[in-house]
């Protein structure tokens, strides 16, 4: 399911025209970005929950060269699915 898919889904379900439905669906992500961005977590209830993570700089190896590398630490977005989520998709 791309993008449109969830925007039409939202739409059929929710009862609102796909225009509404993808400023939903575009608010949505936005306040979960901007919530990321700022360091907070993002909790669904029923869902899941959206984090950011930090990776530490570490010393990798370029699988061509064989060749040590030095990989930057960054931050990382995480998604843990909610226990009404799991139950759903087994």
């Amino acid at each position: 399911m791309n993008k449109t898919d969830l925007t039409n889904a939202i739409a059929e379900k929710a009862g609102l025209s796909k225009v509404d439905a993808k400023k939903a669906l575009d608010a949505t992500i936005a306040a979960i970005t901007a919530a990321l961005k700022a360091g907070d977590k993002v909790a669904l209830v029923g869902f899941g929950t959206f984090a950011v993570s930090k990776r530490n700089a570490r010393t990798g190896i370029n699988p061509q060269t064989k060749q040590a590398i030095k990989i930057a630490a960054k931050k990382q977005a995480k998604f843990k699915a909610g226990a009404e989520l799991d139950k759903a998709i087994q």
